[in-house]
This record gives C-alpha cells, sequence and structure tokens, in this order.
C-alpha cells in the first residue's frame, strides 16, 4: 500500500499523476489528509476528497510514503509532527519514502539526507541539507526518491512504479501512457 500524503496546498498535478499511474498498475493507492478532514485544497483551489485521515492509516501496512510538494503544501506537511515521526521511522527501518518538489526539503530538514543524492524544486537546493544536490529530473538513492516539480510528476510515479513493482511493469506502463524516453 502505498499513502500519499495531502496538506492545504499541495501541487495537484504531483498528487493526482502518482494516484493515477500507481493505481493503473494495481498498486492499492490511498490519498491520505492531514488536515483533519478529508477535503483538502489544493495551491490552486482544487478540492479533493482524501481516501482516509492520517489518524485512520495503519502504516504497518504501508510501503512506501509519498509526499507532493507545492508551496505552502510542503510546508503544511513538514509542521505535522506525527507525520514526520513515520516518515523518520520509516527511513531509519529503510522502508521508501517519496518527495517530489518542495518536499524533500523536509527530508533535508530532518537529517534524512546526509550523504545521499537528491534532487528538489530547482533554487531549493540549500533545504536538502547533508545531501549532494543532483541537477537530474528523478534521483533514486536507496530507499529515498526525489524529483523535482509539476513537470516531473509522471517521471517520479515512474520511478515509484519502477522500484514498486519492476521495471518492466514500469517500461510498459511508460508504453501505454506514450511516454517516450529522450534519444
Amino acid at each position: 500500500m502505498v499513502y500519499i500524503h495531502l496538506a492545504e496546498g499541495f501541487e495537484e498535478i504531483e498528487a493526482l499523476a502518482c494516484v493515477d499511474l500507481l493505481r493503473r498498475v494495481g498498486l492499492e493507492t490511498l490519498m491520505v489528509s492531514v488536515t483533519g478532514r478529508k477535503a483538502v485544497k489544493s495551491v490552486r483551489g482544487v478540492t479533493v476528497e482524501a481516501d482516509i485521515l492520517f489518524e485512520e492509516a495503519d502504516y504497518n501496512k504501508c510501503e512506501m510514503i509519498v509526499l507532493p510538494g507545492g508551496m505552502p503544501g510542503a510546508k503544511n506537511l513538514e509542521e505535522h509532527q506525527a507525520l514526520i515521526n513515520r516518515i523518520i521511522e520509516f527511513a531509519e527501518k529503510g522502508e521508501w519514502i517519496a518527495a517530489i518538489c518542495a518536499s524533500p526539503m523536509i527530508l533535508g530538514h530532518k537529517g534524512l539526507l546526509k550523504g545521499r543524492k537528491a534532487t528538489i524544486f530547482p533554487g531549493m537546493e540549500e533545504d536538502l541539507e547533508g545531501a549532494d544536490a543532483m541537477p537530474e529530473r528523478v534521483v533514486i538513492d536507496g530507499n529515498i526518491i526525489t524529483s523535482q516539480g509539476p513537470g516531473t510528476a509522471m517521471e517520479f510515479a515512474i520511478a515509484i512504479v519502477s522500484v514498486l513493482k519492476g521495471k518492466v511493469i514500469a517500461e510498459n506502463l511508460k508504453k501505454d501512457l506514450v511516454m517516450f524516453d529522450e534519444q
């Protein structure tokens, strides 16, 4: 099960592209609201209904925590202490964490990127505290996936599919979506 976390001000493309692609390949994927209510408003005022509240989530069944970006969405995720505790717990156990756009800052601020390669929304590299900031659109280092922003959301989701379902399924999904690698 994959939990995609929604806070007020989340980036729609980053959250919903992940939900869409992960569900296409049969990954049980739930949107988890950290707001205390299921209706969560995005950065551009689109209201999305989460599947469950954070308080209802069973992290023993979760194989990946996904953190969409957007501002103030990423800051609002970072202010949710119970979520931060889960992220730290996942990091310590070597379980999967994926963060896109501004959300890799959460991992940097909590010291979870020390000695790792990571990427973030361009111009925010100083928030990748302790990491080797990479210019790539998507970076996988150990159990952490990071990506740069809305324009990389599909690649980010494909990376998640690749690590959870395998490269063959990820490549087939890319073909089904008419995504082509640069030549």
